[in-house]
């Protein structure tokens, strides 16, 4: 196969415009894993790593730009102030080494379901930034993917960066695998809570054909703590209340029996994940509440 290294944005693009089946390779964590494998055989690679732009983030009235070639290290090292929830999920990539190599980018071009950053990213709202020589558009990542490993690029088309508006509020991150490190999600839940839109993100990982948020679960949360005014007085959570969130949560979800879990265990999974990461998060909350007394 052919092995394509731009230096630039600009000849990156263009690569991709003259050769639309080659594949990019960010970290190469995903996928250089396949082709070991043999799962996929493309006439060509397209190595990103030596294109600066994309090893940049920046933030500009309140956002973040995070270049698509910034790595899972940096992300922890660097944004953990920012975006707390996408660096919880960063730290559980894999080893050291994958967590050098490995970018977010990279996560959402493989578009997989269990992708660490994805429900993290839907509880902040964010949006991916996807260019070609045709020019730039932007995608909710809760409109990014379309199946298992699908996404909505088209064939000359790659992510240039992430844009993230960091939630006003706490956000949390919590996987559930087989083992305590360098593993595959059996499920996974991102939350985040934006008290200044009275509104809470949610993020589900490995229990439905994509990453996909849970809008109905999220509603009713964000107008039960309405309704009793615990937006403003930041009283305890209910109990009730953070119980069934999770139940709601997991009725969100379509996950299927394989190697790694049943769909029985991540429903259940969820649900309780759904329940604790909302309480950390409304403590932490009420903690900042009396911090700032």
């Amino acid at each position: 196969m052919d092995f394509l290294a731009p230096t630039s944005w600009a000849e990156a693009l263009e690569a991709k415009a003259a050769h639309p089946a080659a594949v990019a390779i960010a970290g190469g964590t995903d996928v250089m894993v396949e082709l070991n494998f043999d799962h996929r055989r493309p006439p060509a690679l397209l190595d990103l790593n030596r294109v600066p732009e994309l090893r940049q983030w920046s933030l500009d009235e309140g956002r973040v730009r995070l270049g698509a070639g910034v790595p899972y290290v940096r992300v922890i090292d660097e944004l953990g102030s920012l975006l707390p929830g996408l660096a919880m999920a960063a730290r559980t990539v894999g080893s050291p080494q994958i967590r050098n190599r490995g970018t977010v980018g990279g996560n959402l071009g493989a578009a997989s379901p269990a992708g660490d950053s994805h429900p993290a990213l839907l509880a902040a709202f964010a949006s991916v930034e996807i260019a070609s020589v045709r020019g730039t558009r932007t995608v909710p990542v809760a409109e990014f993917f379309t199946g298992v490993k699908r996404s909505v690029l088209e064939p000359d088309e790659l992510i240039s960066a992430v844009l993230v508006t960091p939630p006003r509020g706490p956000q949390q991150f919590s996987k559930i695998g087989t083992r305590n490190a360098m593993v595959i999600a059996v499920s996974a839940f991102g939350f985040a809570l934006h008290p200044d839109r009275r509104v809470v993100g949610v993020g589900i990982g490995s229990a439905a054909p994509t990453p996909r948020p849970a809008p109905e679960a999220a509603a009713f949360l964000a107008g039960e703590l309405e309704a009793a005014g615990l937006w403003d007085s930041r009283g305890p959570l209910p109990v009730a209340l953070a119980a069934e969130f999770g139940r709601r949560v997991r009725d969100a979800a379509a996950p299927i029996d394989d190697v790694r879990g049943s769909a029985a265990y991540r429903s259940h999974a969820l649900s309780v994940m759904a329940r604790r990461t909302a309480t950390w998060a409304w403590d932490a909350y009420r903690d900042e509440n009396r911090s700032a007394a």
